[in-house]
């Protein structure tokens, strides 16, 4: 008996330890509670039961939503992110997803079906870190060492004076980018790696490279406006201009590695978007990758921890308010949302949906 109650002690502080590491919400969330007033919390509450709803009947018989495992760990991670908190127990929408996900994991750790390994496993990882569920703790612990090892450094023949050093890309052949670095940096911080591993201070490297700023970047093409690009010497925006969506992508990542969010280099990303803050669109993309946009915008606003943004023109911006009250403006009255603008499949009203989702959870108390 006595044997038996050590066990349950034991399996119960574990699970508690656990727990508490994966819990998003205390990983590096906003000091300062976000506050709602129009929409009102509600409002967001029930735009988000809705959309969810609707995602339930969209799963394919095979667990999946839109036969694909980055799609469906992003739908996933919306389920179990919710003020609801679904779990695997709350029926088989949840469990035949999670099995269709892990039918994918390999011995390596990587989870993924036939392509974009370091994608598919970022977005994996954090639908496995949402599910608050010890059973998952060896898979989790796999696919973040494969994510470390994907890093671009000395193990796969970089040097640090290499443009990509300290970049992930979508894995196999395919050169680092911002886009999937900053998704592993936070698959990788919500699951847990420690402040001190090296893969942050390599991420800096990357991100100086890919950030407009002549100060840290040493790269020729480098101008001083702050923001970001997809990659060293390349822009969706065209040529090497800043754009929204890598900008918040590269805020997001400084933070998640430690970088003080007094450091010239968030700060000039900052002025960026005092400069060009809008929730109309994906600044210098117009609505291309919109949804992708809102969701990165949230999550880089909410770790650098102010309620507010003031920009260039003297006004205060809510950001939290405005992103959600266009986010449901946009909202289709059966519950999806759509990007009209197809670029990165955003014309998939599960990715969407599963974007829109995420960034209007990230936005609640």
């Amino acid at each position: 008996m006595i044997k038996k109650r050590c066990f349950v002690c034991f399996l119960a502080l574990t699970l508690l330890c656990f727990t508490n590491l994966i819990n998003p919400a205390s990983s590096h969330g906003l000091e300062k509670k976000i506050t709602l007033k129009s929409p009102t919390l509600e409002d967001v509450k029930k735009s988000i039961d809705w959309s969810l709803k609707w995602l339930r009947t969209q799963q394919k018989e095979n667990g999946s939503w839109s036969h694909y495992p980055g799609v469906t760990a992003l739908v996933l991670t919306a389920f179990m992110q919710s003020h609801r908190k679904y779990n695997e127990e709350d029926g088989p929408f949840i469990r035949k997803g999670m099995e269709f996900l892990l039918a994918g994991a390999k011995p390596n750790g990587a989870i993924y079906q036939k392509d974009l390994p370091a994608y598919n496993t970022s977005v994996a990882l954090l639908a496995l870190v949402a599910s608050r569920n010890v059973k998952y703790k060896e898979s989790i612990d796999k696919a973040q060492k494969f994510l470390v090892e994907l890093q671009a450094d000395e193990s796969q023949g970089y040097s640090s004076q290499d443009k990509f050093y300290g970049g992930i890309g979508y894995g196999s052949s395919e050169r680092p980018d911002l886009s999937n670095l900053q998704l592993a940096l936070e698959a990788l911080k919500e699951s847990g790696l420690p402040s001190e591993s090296k893969v942050w201070a390599k991420a800096i490297q990357f991100l100086n490279r890919s950030q407009n700023w002549s100060e840290t970047n040493d790269q020729s093409w480098a101008g001083n406006d702050g923001g970001f690009i997809y990659h060293p010497g390349y822009s969706f925006a065209g040529e090497t201009s800043s754009y929204g969506s890598m900008t918040y992508a590269g805020l997001k990542s400084f933070i998640y590695a430690q970088v003080d969010k007094q450091d010239p280099r968030v700060q000039a990303a900052i002025r960026w978007i005092k400069g060009h803050y809008t929730v109309e669109e994906n600044p210098g993309m117009g609505k291309q990758g919109l949804y992708y946009y809102f969701h990165t915008f949230a999550k880089a606003l909410q770790a650098y921890g102010e309620e507010t943004i003031t920009t260039d023109d003297g006004l205060s911006h809510q950001w939290a308010e405005e992103v959600a009250k266009k986010i449901l403006q946009l909202q289709n009255p059966d519950g999806y949302w759509v990007n009209s603008e197809g670029r990165w499949w955003e014309n998939n009203k599960d990715l969407s949906t599963a974007y829109a989702i995420l960034t209007l959870e990230t936005v609640l108390p």
